[in-house]
């Protein structure tokens, strides 16, 4: 049986973090408390995990704080995704493990989600699309290192796309600029298509 902490915790991690709303906001323990189910307690232990992520500011006597996503955050993130993509494509297709099918199959899906409620499972999607190239290397360190910015990735996925008009269909076709490249075996352009898509998302993140 899942804990009251781990129900606490994925749900801070994938919902209200990902919620632009509640960008620069303080999270109410008692709403979420009811929301889940459970006693503030887990609520806090959950909290003070995601404090030690820097995924949240304890703020004292006034709670958990949600610090909007930031430009030095920004760079970095889009900084590191971007040596362990470009990683990733190189690696795999020296390998022949590149899983073509399965990132189209994740793109596939993601096409079909066009409305503004639909972004929370476009961005899933989105991790999952660049999620799969890197776990094909087959290098697990790699991969739980990738997955740690999950939380991160999706959150500024989600507010991207409420900060750019068309970035869902801009992001679909640097999507299959990507998948392009790798499925031509052409590691320059695989490369330069990660850039480019990475190099875009972090436009509008900081110029929102």
């Amino acid at each position: 049986m899942t804990s009251g902490r781990q129900l606490a915790y994925d749900h801070l991690k994938d919902t209200v973090l990902s919620d632009p709303a509640m960008q620069g906001s303080f999270v109410n323990e008692q709403s979420l408390a009811d929301a889940i189910g459970v006693s503030r307690t887990p609520i806090r232990e959950a909290l003070l995990l995601l404090a030690a992520e820097e995924l949240v500011q304890l703020v004292p006597k006034r709670g958990a704080y949600i610090a909007p996503v930031a430009g030095r955050e920004i760079r970095e993130l889009f900084e590191l995704r971007g040596m362990m993509e470009r990683y990733a494509a190189q690696r795999t297709l020296e390998l022949g493990t590149v899983p073509v099918q399965q990132m189209s199959g994740e793109l596939d899906r993601q096409r079909e989600l066009r409305a503004a409620e639909d972004a929370r499972a476009f961005i899933d999607l989105d991790h999952r699309f660049h999620a799969a190239l890197v776990r094909a290397v087959g290098n697990d360190m790699l991969t739980k290192n990738y997955d740690g910015l999950r939380a991160r990735q999706v959150r500024a996925g989600i507010v991207a796309l409420f900060s750019a008009r068309n970035r869902r269909e801009a992001v679909l076709d640097e999507h299959d600029a990507i998948l392009a490249a790798l499925a031509d075996g052409d590691t320059a352009a695989a490369h330069a298509a990660i850039t480019a898509h990475l190099d875009a998302t972090q436009h509008v993140l900081l110029a929102g």
